[in-house]
């Protein structure tokens, strides 16, 4: 399994929009992969948009945010489960 932490900073005052965009734009563009096993999203109070997602395999890219939406281009980062 793949976990995908994908991260923006909204622009001011535009959190709830861009977390709008995520739920009704981005994520059903990557939900209807085999390979997507589930997501989460998170916001915090300093305008930070989270998603986590499970795969099977390789992750699909959520697409670009619309650019009025976010203070900075997004970042993401892919991990594995650690055996403990």
């Amino acid at each position: 399994m793949i976990v995908r932490m994908w991260e923006a900073r909204a622009e001011r005052g535009r959190t709830a929009e861009l977390v709008s965009w995520v739920c009704d734009t981005a994520l059903p563009e990557v939900e209807h992969s085999p390979l997507h096993i589930s997501s989460e999203v998170f916001s915090s109070a300093d305008e930070r948009v989270v998603v986590i997602s499970r795969w099977r395999g390789e992750p699909l890219p959520l697409p670009e945010p619309p650019l009025r939406l976010v203070a900075r281009p997004p970042h993401h980062w892919d991990f594995t489960p650690v055996d403990r």
